[in-house]
């Protein structure tokens, strides 16, 4: 895995606390906390789409930040839990995985191309 990976991957996680700090900060400090994650998420994205492809950039990170919420969101929030809602983020994860592969394929054909 590359350091652009590692970015989209971190910007997710890190996308899943600003959008949980969005429902659930209640001061000052709390806001500028999710301030800085959501500025910190967007500069790992924002890095990345410029190396990789933005189209399967953006579609990682929101799965990521989508299923991470979802997931925090009923362990730590008390949120009910689903069986359906477990089966589809299965689901999504796996067309998050399906494109990282399938990207990783195409970039290292193309650059062999160009070679």
């Amino acid at each position: 895995m590359n350091r652009h990976w590692l970015f989209v991957i971190l910007g997710g996680v890190v996308e899943v606390l600003w959008v949980s700090g969005l429902k659930h900060s209640s001061n000052v400090w709390e806001w500028i906390l999710t301030a800085i994650a959501i500025a910190i998420s967007f500069f790992l994205i924002i890095d990345a789409s410029k190396h990789l492809p933005v189209g399967t950039v953006y579609a990682v990170f929101t799965g990521l930040g989508t299923a991470g919420t979802v997931v925090t969101e009923m362990l730590v929030f008390g949120e009910p839990f689903s069986w359906v809602k477990t089966l589809l983020i299965l689901v999504l994860l796996a067309g998050v995985v399906g494109l990282k592969l399938i990207t990783g394929n195409e970039g290292s054909h193309q650059k062999g191309a160009d070679a």
